[in-house]
Formats: structure tokens, C-alpha cells, sequence
């Protein structure tokens, strides 16, 4: 663990190594790695997932990302050692949109391509977290919010009850952030 300041913010770091399946965990040390690693996912507000460019995205890789939206957190995905990979001007593209199709319903999360033995988009990679946390302490106006609802459910209504009642939403509001939970009204709360 360490601290130090970025752009005048206090930033905790916590190095970790990867996660196994948990069927896979045999030997002392990688049961102790686990239980560190999943510590710190449960103590962090933003993880960065390093995956290795010559490797691609790895089952590996995909269980601590999974892990950390489980636990609610913000998820940076960094690929590391791009210094090793043959570009031309579609490369980076071309990587997030695979790992977006890879991770299905979570292509929000933002993918940076880095190579620490170069320093090259370190300092990047750690703005994109510092943002992914801003992003998740916003707290968004009941009547920003509702306003939104409003297009949306114009646009998409809600289905109706297996009875054939329409569900009718009321208003939103925002309860909590970090991470952001809304709380719809409605008629058919059930449904």
C-alpha cells in the first residue's frame, strides 16, 4: 500500500496480485493472494484492472473485474505493455471494443491501453480513475432526473402487468451516491 498525492488529491494505492477461480486455489500462498486481493477490492472505491496486451483479456481478468462490480466499485480497465504490440492507427479501437463485447453489459468501463516500462499513459490512467470516482460521487437534482425519466419512458414505456394494468412512474430521486442508487415511485412497485 502506499499514498501520495496526484493533482493535489490524496490517492491510495493498492498493488495486488490477480484472482484464480476459487476452485483453482490449492497452495498457501495463492489462498492468502486471493483473500488479500479480495480485501482490497472491498476497500477500494475505483480498481484498476491491468491486463496484459500480449495476452488479451484472460478468465482471470474477467473474475476481479467481476468481483469489483459485485462489490458496487468503479473499474478501470488498463492495458499494460502496449509498447509490445504491433499498431497501426485502429489498435487501441479495435482492443477496447473486444473487451467491451467480452464483458457484454459492462462496456461502460473505461479501457486505457499503457506501458509502464515505457511511462506512457501512466498519469492518464490514473485521471480516468479520479474521474470514475467524481463520476460516481455526482449527485444528480430530483428535477435533472426526472426530466430524463420522462424522455426515457416516452421513448421506451414500461411493460404492463401480467393483468394488463399499465405501470405508471411517478417521479425519481436519487438516494446515495458512490455508487449512485435511484429510487423510482411508482404504481405497480411489485412489477
Amino acid at each position: 500500500d502506499s499514498e501520495f498525492t496526484y493533482h493535489s488529491r490524496p490517492i491510495t494505492l493498492i498493488d495486488t496480485a490477480g484472482l484464480r477461480r476459487r476452485g483453482k486455489v490449492k497452495e498457501t500462498i495463492e489462498f492468502y493472494s486471493t483473500l488479500r486481493t479480495l480485501k482490497s477490492i472491498e476497500q477500494c472505491d475505483v480498481a484498476m484492472c491491468i491486463i496484459d496486451a500480449t495476452a488479451g483479456l484472460t478468465h482471470q481478468d474477467t473474475d476481479v473485474i467481476n468481483e469489483a462490480i459485485a462489490l458496487r466499485k468503479g473499474v478501470v480497465i488498463a492495458v499494460n505493455k502496449w509498447d509490445l504490440i504491433e499498431k497501426d492507427s485502429n489498435s487501441a479501437a479495435r482492443v477496447e471494443k473486444d473487451i467491451h463485447e467480452r464483458l457484454k453489459m459492462h462496456d461502460f468501463i473505461p479501457v486505457i491501453t499503457i506501458s509502464a516500462l515505457e511511462k506512457q499513459r501512466v498519469n492518464k490512467a490514473l485521471d480516468v480513475c479520479i474521474a470514475v470516482h467524481e463520476e460516481r460521487r455526482k449527485r444528480v437534482s430530483t428535477s435533472e432526473l426526472n426530466e430524463k425519466l420522462l424522455e426515457i419512458v416516452h421513448e421506451t414505456p414500461p411493460p404492463s402487468t401480467p393483468t394488463g394494468r399499465e405501470v405508471k412512474i411517478s417521479y425519481a430521486t436519487q438516494v446515495r451516491e458512490s455508487p449512485p442508487v435511484f429510487v423510482l415511485f411508482t404504481n405497480e412497485a411489485k412489477h
